[in-house]
């Protein structure tokens, strides 16, 4: 972590790893929704339908996983002043309201034929919509303050408060009564789901991640750039004044 402190280095390490994520990236999504949406066979109970799956699964994890992400990283902003941690977060914000906003449009997609609803207020669709609003409180919350500094620790207070959401998340199916099915891949005594579809299903969301990583680099360095040609506008101000 200490020697990523630098911008430099770490924008050398990233040239030299981002051809491999987005190359990895899209094999990954090319044998992961392949064989899902293609191969994988239909379930007994929800016939095609449950293909939304290798959609909406993957993107709900990572809508939980981009916001600890965030919330750990505002952490380390705070406490350590690491120069990039809150490059970080900010970085992976937009990533994980995109995320959040798959999973709760495909999960209503979902819905809609097996309750007969698209929306339902239970615990799970509740507790992952007030996460996206946080994402977006978070982005907005950057956007409304000029000063950078100012702006970074306002928004790493949030994205820690916040953090409070992710485990009502993932754990409202097994706290309350709700028309979410409850937990069925990763749960004590094994999957509930059926190889066929658990190895393509692990697939996508390896590829979900994959990009994830894959757009954060280029966030960061993208965002390195930005600050970097601010630095130097001030500078030229201040010295034309």
């Amino acid at each position: 972590m200490t020697r990523l402190a630098n911008p430099t280095r770490f924008l050398r390490l990233a040239d030299a790893v981002l051809p491999w994520t987005g190359g990895l990236t899209l094999l990954a999504f090319a044998v992961g929704l392949v064989w899902g949406l293609g191969f994988a066979p239909p379930d007994y109970q929800q016939g095609d339908t449950v293909r939304i799956m290798f959609v909406h699964v993957p993107a709900a994890w990572l809508a939980m996983f981009g916001y600890s992400f965030m919330a750990i990283a505002s952490f380390v902003a705070l406490v350590w002043k690491h120069p990039l941690a809150d490059i970080a977060a900010k970085s992976a914000a937009p990533l994980g309201a995109g995320f959040c906003l798959v999973a709760l449009v495909t999960g209503s997609l979902w819905g809609q034929p097996m309750w007969g609803t698209w929306w339902v207020w239970d615990a799970r669709l509740t507790s992952m919509l007030v996460l996206f609003f946080l994402y977006v409180g978070y982005i907005a919350l950057w956007s409304a303050i000029e000063e950078p500094e100012r702006a970074a620790k306002a928004a790493a207070i949030l994205a820690i408060v916040g953090a409070v959401n992710v485990p009502i998340v993932k754990f409202s199916v097994d706290w309350w009564s709700t028309l979410h099915q409850p937990a069925s891949v990763m749960r004590l005594g094994g999957s509930a789901i059926d190889g066929s579809i658990l190895w393509p299903l692990f697939i996508n969301a390896l590829a979900f991640q994959l990009y994830f990583v894959t757009v954060l680099l280029w966030r960061m360095k993208a965002e390195l750039v930005a600050r970097r040609v601010r630095a130097l506008t001030l500078g030229l101000a201040a010295q034309e004044g």
